[in-house]
């Protein structure tokens, strides 16, 4: 009798497409990296200024301190007068919406909408 084995692997071009879909992976990953770190420091920032609304700072000096840190975090995508300030039983709610545009090559984008909020504080 003779013992077959039947091979298994990856084939030349199975592996090529398994290296360009990693590839492709990997290239989303790195190029939005920026904007999510971006997105974390606004999200800090936002609910930093809640709390310095709740101890009673004024619109205008929410907008100027947004303004301060986001210079000081390299945060580009909102400014001071993006941000979205109401009272809300009391305690203050900050809120910056904004979209960016992540390019990958050529003529291809991501577009990542961005919510921060104070709300879940």
């Amino acid at each position: 009798m003779k013992n077959h084995t039947k091979q298994r692997g990856l084939t030349l071009i199975s592996v090529l497409i398994v290296g360009a879909v990693a590839a492709m992976a990997i290239l989303v990953g790195f190029r939005t990296v920026p904007a999510v770190t971006e997105y974390m420091a606004v999200e800090r920032i936002v609910g930093a200024l809640a709390q310095e609304g709740d101890d009673g700072a004024s619109v205008s000096q929410i907008r100027s301190s947004f303004s301060r840190r986001a210079e000081v975090d390299n945060v580009s995508s909102v400014q001071g007068a993006d941000l979205f300030i109401e009272k809300v039983n009391g305690r203050t709610l900050v809120e910056a919406e904004y979209e960016r545009r992540v390019p990958l090559f050529a003529n291809v984008s991501l577009v990542i909408d961005f919510h921060a909020t104070s709300e879940g504080r």
